[in-house]
């Protein structure tokens, strides 16, 4: 009885009992920050170079942070901007400022200051938090808004975190030039401040920019039921313990750090800062500050692996975590990871889903499998996180359920509370991201029998061939099997007689022979005939540096535009 139908009724319960303020309230990540002051009040909670503080100080620092911007009307409705890099500042406004009612935007500090601005602009934020290395960057983001805006501009709270591990003639500049130092700040802010959770769990925690690689960020809002839900989700599928020790080398600005930053609080761990992310800054973290858990792209653990020894501790003192996320990791990345003692969790999401929203969880039976058959089932991205309720692959024009076959291309589409409310004042977008009921990712996967989804590529990185798909994702874990090839990224190159064929972009290792190039990319090209169709072999290999962005990505798009300067392969032949 009871259920939905054609000319039925609402749904009907047992009872009528109603929602009352003793067994109702709002979902939110903040009581996280409460319940850890009183749990482990003498823990490291934040740990930067010389600076420590514990569960109990961090809460009053949050208190105060949240109290401070109350004073000065910053609240509801209100956005507070952070550009910073890993620092106990940022970690705090996590908590400090949804704490009085605003929303939290961590900016990448490697945009450009005409980007910056946009986004600025866009949020309308009241308060501009940065740190004291970024200040001038920030001061010609907010030119750039004055003259936009003229009569209309009026500049915002400026807050410079100072940082001890800094030169201080930039924290010095910055106070000369109006901002107020973020300590001083935190000064004026009540450590009891009795803050409020929100009274509706839709309202929103967090604001983050997409790349916006091709037109103008979008704005993704996040609210604070998703947060307190992601939070522990990404606990729970990395079996994270009580008291963790976590290395921040996965940007805090990156999707709220894949929400580590409130489940570290959950969990009454222990962060440890990374400023700049370096091979040797994570194995000294290993090593010296007894780190158990750490997030990264591939790029990143890729370099970790080709280290020279004067950067490494190995063998490692103890088994440590890695959630990889951020691009696809190769089969042979996660071998060389599993040899050196690694404990790998392959996790993959958008800024749209509060960051990785599913994980290729791993079976017992794999474990008897043999490395490369085990490593070839992980690089997989797997099911859902516990509060992602709807994963899919689907044909993007009937929305029908692809085959789950491992070899039907669709498009990997989301639902549930890991999704987010939307993008910030953009209609249009909106619509076509959530299409049919469902989030679109534009990442094209499959579906094994299994149930686990694998992505193959992005919708618009897919190489049409001579009417062929081809799968640059694939490509590459070829070309990272090579043992020459350190980095390597395919893209699409215009070519006379295919239309399309793959063209390779390749940073060698320092103990390859680069001194014939050509001669190299062929050994390259045979390399790949052996172990993929003739029509994926790249037609063209290009060496060198690749760009790549805050977290480690490879920026597809910039290599997609150096291929354009390429022009045509001339008579490319499969």
């Amino acid at each position: 009885m009871g259920s939905e139908g054609p000319g039925r009724g609402p749904e009907r319960d047992i009872d009528d009992l109603p929602r009352n303020d003793a067994n109702y309230t709002a979902l939110t990540p903040l009581w996280f920050l409460e319940r850890a002051a009183l749990a482990q009040p003498d823990r490291a909670s934040v740990v930067h170079g010389p600076v420590r503080y514990t569960w109990a100080e961090t809460y009053r620092r949050c208190r105060r942070l949240a109290s401070a911007l109350a004073q000065r009307s910053v609240g509801h409705g209100n956005t507070v901007a952070v550009i910073a890099p890993n620092v106990p500042a940022t970690y705090e406004a996590h908590f400090g400022v949804p704490m009085c009612g605003a929303v939290v935007n961590c900016v990448n500090i490697r945009l450009n200051a005409e980007t910056i601005a946009f986004l600025l602009d866009h949020s309308m934020a009241e308060v501009v938090m940065v740190d004291q290395e970024f200040f001038t960057l920030a001061e010609e983001s907010l030119k750039i808004v004055a003259e936009r805006k003229k009569q209309e501009f009026r500049l915002p709270i400026l807050l410079v975190v100072g940082d001890p591990t800094c030169n201080p003639k930039s924290l010095q500049y910055a106070l000369r030039h109006g901002a107020t130092e973020y300590e001083e700040f935190l000064k004026t802010g009540d450590p009891e401040f009795n803050w409020k959770p929100p009274k509706d769990e839709w309202q929103s925690i967090a604001l983050g920019y997409t790349s916006g690689t091709t037109s103008s960020p979008k704005g993704v809002v996040l609210h604070h039921r998703g947060a307190y839900l992601m939070a522990l989700s990404v606990a729970m599928v990395w079996g994270m313990p009580e008291g963790a020790i976590y290395l921040w080398t996965l940007p805090m600005f990156h999707c709220n750090g894949w929400c580590y930053t409130w489940a570290l609080a959950a969990l009454c761990g222990t962060s440890i800062c990374l400023r700049q992310v370096s091979t040797k800054a994570i194995y000294t973290g290993i090593a010296k500050q007894g780190v158990t858990h750490f997030c990264a792209a591939p790029v990143v653990m890729n370099n970790l692996i080709n280290a020279p020894a004067s950067e490494t501790f190995l063998p490692l003192p103890r088994v440590v975590n890695v959630m990889l996320a951020g691009a696809a990791p190769t089969p042979s990345l996660l071998a060389a990871l599993s040899i050196r003692g690694f404990r790998v969790t392959h996790t993959y999401g958008l800024s749209e889903t509060y960051g990785p929203s599913t994980v290729c969880a791993w079976k017992p039976e794999w474990d008897n499998l043999p490395l490369e058959e085990r490593s070839l089932l992980h690089c997989r991205q797997g099911i859902r996180y516990t509060a992602l309720e709807g994963l899919d692959v689907v044909d993007p024009k009937t929305m029908a359920p692809v085959p789950a076959d491992g070899k039907s291309y669709g498009e990997i589409v989301m639902r549930g509370n890991a999704v987010m409310k939307g993008y910030l004042k953009n209609p249009k977008a909106n619509a076509e991201a959530f299409a049919h009921g469902w989030y679109h990712s534009g990442d094209l996967g499959v579906k094994h029998p299994d149930g686990y989804i694998e992505v193959k590529d992005r919708m618009k990185d897919i190489i049409i061939s001579g009417g062929e798909n081809i799968s640059t994702l694939e490509i590459e874990k070829v070309l990272y099997m090579h043992p020459d090839v350190l980095e390597a990224s395919v893209v699409a190159r215009a070519d006379e007689r295919w239309g399309e064929s793959p063209c390779a972009f390749v940073t060698l290792k320092e103990s390859a022979d680069s001194s014939d190039e050509a001669a190299l990319a062929g050994n390259i090209m045979k390399f790949c005939r052996e172990r993929m169709p003739g029509y994926w072999v790249p037609k063209s290999v290009i060496f060198g540096p690749l760009p790549k962005t805050a977290t480690g990505k490879i920026k597809k798009h910039e290599l997609r535009a150096k291929a354009k300067e390429l022009g045509p392969v001339k008579k490319s032949r499969m």
